[in-house]
Formats: C-alpha cells, structure tokens, sequence
C-alpha cells in the first residue's frame, strides 16, 4: 500500500476538482500551513471551532491584517473542513473580527490618466490600462481575454469567468479599437513562429482541453495580451505561452506613476473606478 497523501495535497486535489483558479489555491493552502503551524502543528481533524476562534482572533489583534484578509483565511480554513476532512466546524463567530473600514476609492481625472498613458514604458501595458480605463474591467479580467472574446462589430468585450464566475458583455472603447487591431496583428505573427517552434498550446479552462483536442492551437483560443516568453504551467509543467503577469503591469503603473508625478495611491483597480 502507498503512504496516505498529504492534506495539502488532499486540498490542492480537492481545489483542482472544484474548478478554483491556481491563485485561489495558491492562497487557500499557505493560509491552512499558517493555520496549522499556529497550533503547533496539530493535525486539522483534531482541532475544534475554538481553535479556529483563536486564530481569527490572532489575525485581527495581533497581526492586524484588514477584513478582506481575515475573511480569506476564513474560508480557507472553512473549505478544508468542509470540503476535505468533511467535519462540521460549529460556532466560532465569537472571534474577533478585523473592521472593514470606509473609504473613497481612488478617482483620476482625464487629464491624469492621459499622463500616466504618455509615460508608460510598454506598449501592451499602455493598451492594457485603455481597455481597464475605457472598458471598465478587473486587471485580471483583462489580462485573460481571448481573440474570440474581441467583437469588433458589436464594440464589445465578453469578460468570462469575472467575479463571482459570471461572464458578463462590456463596451469596446472605439478609440482603441485600431490600435488594438494592429496588437493583434503582432500577436497573430508571435503565434505561428510558436506553432513553428512547437509550444502554441494555450491553456484551455476545465475539461475543454480533452473536449476538443485541437482548441489549444487555434488562433481564436489565444490570449489578446501573451506573455514575453513561454513558461512552464505550474499544475501541469508543458511549456506554453501564457497571458501576460498582472504583476508586471502592476509595476508598470507604479513607474508611471512616479514618472508622472501624481501624488495618489493608483493601482490597476483605480482606472475601473474612473471608469465608472
């Protein structure tokens, strides 16, 4: 008989199974480690909802980390108990919660935003910021847009798989519509050198991958916006080309930011909000 798996790799299982975005199970297994070692290390099933109470507490009193924060740590202790070792947890909701505090969100004029577009160093970053600032989506969103996503007809962007897992139609700003046109036309010529080196599968969602073998290679399955170069997948290890890093668009912004001399905290989140 094989030795018994892990629990975290039970969760990593039981993440995959469900559907959760790799980022999900990256942060839902480092919050159940933090979890575990606060107790010394004591295996889950032995632990009650008192423990989870503690924690919870610690988080918010000690660490003070925000609400958002401590809610996410929640429900990744909540789903390895319900979902993996299939244990009711009971009450804990005497723990001391983080204040979720009220603030404005971040707003740039039309002025501010055209500056910070002139001092980006990046012409995909620069698109990239127009579509999250005329089209009002999530960097996330937009990083992962497919060529058969883009209506050029309709004006319009389908966003699959957004917040909440619901797809949902946006406007297609029709100020960047040619310039968006002419990025995929240097996308198109970037995927048939890969189909010529071999590595032009794109990552397919769930199951569609085994659905239609020849999806991953077609050009309509590709991301608008791919990364520099190929990578390996971190659940699977093909090297493929993937959309490009948020993180590196994050730090675009920053540059531009600190180039342009605006003195507001701007983030990618900050031109959906001008947006609406």
């Amino acid at each position: 008989m094989g030795r018994p798996r892990k629990l975290l790799d039970q969760v990593r299982e039981i993440l995959k199974l469900k559907h959760y975005s790799y980022r999900t199970e990256q942060s839902y297994v480092a919050w159940i480690r933090r979890y575990i070692l606060f107790h010394n290390k004591q295996h889950p099933k032995d632990m009650t909802a008192g423990h989870v109470q503690r924690y919870l507490t610690h988080l918010a009193v000690d660490r003070k980390v925000t609400a958002s924060t401590q809610n996410q740590a929640l429900n990744a202790i909540v789903f390895l108990y319900k979902h993996v070792l299939m244990i009711e947890l009971g009450d804990f909701s005497s723990s001391v919660r983080a204040k979720r505090p009220s603030r404005k969100p971040v707003v740039l004029t039309q002025g501010e935003v055209h500056l910070l577009l002139t001092c980006l160093d990046s012409t995909q970053s620069q698109l990239i910021i127009r579509l999250l600032y005329g089209a009002g989506l999530r960097l996330a969103e937009c990083v992962r847009i497919r060529v058969q996503d883009v209506d050029f007809i309709k004006s319009t962007i389908m966003v699959r798989a957004g917040k909440g897992d619901k797809d949902r139609i946006t406007v297609l700003p029709e100020i960047v519509q040619n310039d968006l046109r002419q990025h995929l036309k240097r996308v198109r010529i970037q995927f048939d050198q890969d189909l010529t080196d071999g590595f032009a599968d794109v990552y397919l969602p769930h199951a569609l991958a085994r659905k239609y073998p020849n999806a991953a290679r077609q050009w309509k399955w590709q991301f608008v916006f791919p990364g520099e170069f190929p990578a390996k997948d971190p659940r699977t290890g093909i090297k493929r080309r993937h959309h490009v890093y948020a993180g590196s668009v994050g730090r675009a912004i920053t540059r531009a930011v600190k180039m342009a001399g605006i003195h507001k905290r701007v983030t990618a989140h900050s031109f959906r909000h001008s947006f609406a």
